[in-house]
């Protein structure tokens, strides 16, 4: 059983980077309690989409149908200055819904680029897995290198550019299961479930009536988004941290060499891309706490949404009713914390 976690030195602080974290990090804070006017509980849902936010990364959110995924992501927009599009994924939609074609003006004798939904700065991707993979994978180029190519010409995407996909659990009736290289394309997968009694009870104080109405304000603009980045790459990583970091990616791919002992219930573990998204998260994480280091607390807490998708498991994992969460807990449970 590992000792307690102890708090990681603060690094030295060059020229105010604390205060400026402070002072930058407000509005971002604020955004949160904006969309909390509307979505009742769910915290760690709404700081993660913030957490997104501010990586410049893309979030799955999955739940079952009813418990307000739509809404989360429709009030951050609203909490946002910035371009909102949504789109509803149907068996029957096609990939030139989502990016947009060429359209044949006779007037001129001339194609015409007609552009679809995704150019925005946050796209809504609801029930994204009720349409078939090559709807899906529509979004890959988008995703990744924030550009979309339609005919022979390429488009850069808005800045920023941010997928907040819903989907529903894959047993329901109706849904595809999301290729693993279209998984990987998101930040952080986040798991939402039924609220308590009290959560449902003040659910039903605010939303009781026909149309209730909610102020939600602005509070972020691309400004402060671009202000934010910098400050966020500054916060100081030290080499303990960074190496307990690369420690739990690097157990997913060799548990044995580290101690974990779960390896028969893993096929693949997860990729470099998992360590990016592991590092740009904890970061966040410690900007919206207003501190300027990051604790092994903050990669703890990240962990699951940053692994849980990027993960390939085992007939016996499934046999035993092991998921991705168990094997991140267990892995979290066994590496020693600097």
């Amino acid at each position: 059983m590992n000792a307690p976690d102890s708090p990681t030195p603060p690094a030295p602080d060059p020229a105010g980077l604390a205060a400026d974290i402070e002072r930058a990090s407000d509005p971002f804070r604020r955004m949160i309690h904006e969309v909390a006017k509307v979505v009742v509980g769910q915290g760690g849902l709404l700081e993660a989409m913030v957490t997104g936010v501010l990586a410049h990364g893309h979030l799955l959110i999955e739940g079952p149908p009813g418990l307000a995924k739509t809404t989360a992501i429709s009030t951050l927009a609203r909490a946002m200055a910035v371009d909102f599009q949504r789109m509803q994924f149907t068996p029957d939609l096609l990939p030139a819904d989502i990016i947009g074609t060429q359209v044949y003006r006779p007037q001129t004798q001339e194609f015409v680029v007609n552009k679809g939904p995704i150019f925005s700065n946050l796209v809504l991707a609801d029930e994204i897995n009720r349409a078939p993979a090559k709807v899906q994978a529509a979004l890959l180029e988008a995703m990744q290198e924030r550009q979309v190519t339609i005919g022979h010409e390429t488009f850069p995407l808005a800045d920023p550019f941010i997928v907040m996909a819903t989907q529903n659990p894959i047993e329901q009736e109706g849904t595809y299961p999301l290729p693993e290289a279209q998984l990987d394309r998101f930040l952080m997968k986040l798991m939402v479930d039924y609220p308590d009694r009290d959560e449902e009870l003040e659910i039903l104080d605010r939303m009781s009536g026909i149309a209730p109405t909610f102020d939600v304000r602005a509070v972020v603009t691309p400004a402060s988004l671009a202000a934010a980045r910098p400050l966020i790459d500054a916060v100081h990583l030290s080499p303990e941290v960074r190496g307990y970091l690369v420690d739990v990616v690097m157990a997913t791919r060799d548990p044995a060499a580290h101690g974990v002992k779960i390896g028969q219930y893993l096929e693949a573990g997860a990729s470099p891309r998992a360590t990016l998204a592991l590092a740009v998260c904890s970061r966040v994480r410690a900007f919206l706490a207003a501190r300027a280091y990051v604790l092994p607390e903050d990669v703890k807490a990240v962990a699951l949404p940053v692994l849980r998708h990027r993960l390939m498991l085992s007939y016996e994992a499934e046999a035993e009713s092991m998921d991705a969460d168990d094997v991140v807990r267990r892995i979290l449970d066994t590496l020693p914390v600097p």
